[in-house]
């Protein structure tokens, strides 16, 4: 059996099961190493919030945002960590359940410092001095603090509720983003969730920045299938093959596109990875894809940027 579908088997009979996201957590900590933090994640993630506040800069009021909003954090908040260093105030983390810890954010963390010691992070993030200062005071005192008060010196506030409908107030963000979130969220949900971006934004003067990576994540963990596997299955035979707890929704990006036009969004900005239409080609597509553009179908990876 492949390991692709040995995940997929035990992450849907998690999802049926009590507590499942903190099943779900230990199966990918000590089985599929699934939450391993990587340099090659951390890195990567910094990049993303290198490239959120470069929107920021170019569409924005101002050259750093005052008050941002991510959409689904996850595990370990690296790009709210690096909006704290680049000077932002505050940082909303909007999830259904809180992911995080203390021990997680240690972890990410003791990413940071390594990555300062080694003169590295100057490359993503520019760093205010007291902000810094604030930061390795924070490390050194790390154990003796509580995780609200972790969070609060990290002006990180997490929202644990429905992203359809915020508690936040009109034109009070500057900076919305998310981080290869919106293809864990069915496109029922996801287009209520990005309009209601619409309302809590600032107008004129706010931003949008999302990342998506439309790949097969289960070819992350088994390197035997192809980033565009998940594209053979029909509807029905996706909905018994995928999970509740880590779902996929396989738009692709002219569906991205469609929703954004549905709720009169703009795309200012886009950047894509075009992705292996030789690849792709292994792949006996189910109808749905195989009637698209190819090269539609084959791209990965994108960045959308929006001015409100």
């Amino acid at each position: 059996m492949k390991k692709w579908i040995l995940k997929a088997v035990v992450q849907k009979t998690i999802s049926y099961l009590p507590f499942s996201t903190r099943i779900n957590y230990f199966f990918q900590k000590y089985v599929t190493k699934g939450v391993y933090l990587s340099d090659e994640y951390f890195y990567d993630r910094l990049g993303h919030a290198k490239d959120h506040l470069a929107a920021y800069a170019k569409y924005g009021e101002k050259k750093l945002p005052s008050v941002c909003l991510e959409l689904g954090t996850g595990w370990y908040p690296i790009v709210p960590i690096g909006f704290f260093l680049a000077g932002v105030d505050k940082t909303y983390s909007v999830d259904i359940s809180f992911l995080t810890s203390k021990e997680r954010i240690k972890t990410t963390l003791d990413k940071f410092k390594i990555a300062i010691d080694k003169d590295i992070l100057k490359g993503y993030i520019n760093i205010q001095a007291e902000r810094l200062q604030e930061l390795m005071k924070l490390y050194d005192t790390y154990d003796a603090l509580p995780l609200e008060e972790i969070l609060s010196i990290l002006k990180i506030e997490y929202l644990l509720q429905d992203a359809r409908k915020l508690s936040l107030a009109d034109n009070s963000i500057d900076l919305v983003n998310s981080n290869n979130t919106f293809e864990h969220i069915y496109p029922v949900i996801l287009q209520p969730i990005v309009a209601e971006f619409g309302r809590v934004v600032k107008k004129n003067s706010g931003v949008q920045s999302h990342f998506i990576d439309m790949s097969d994540h289960f070819a992350h963990f088994d390197r035997s299938i192809t980033i565009y596997n998940f594209l053979q299955f029909s509807e029905a035979q996706w909905a018994r093959i995928d999970n509740s707890i880590q779902p996929q929704s396989r738009l692709r990006i002219d569906d991205y596109k469609a929703m954004y036009k549905a709720i009169d969004l703009s795309i200012d900005e886009e950047f894509c990875r075009p992705g292996n239409l030789e690849e792709l080609k292994t792949v006996k597509l189910d109808k749905v894809f195989a009637d698209k553009p190819i090269e539609t179908v084959a791209i990965s990876h994108c960045h959308f940027i929006s001015k409100m």
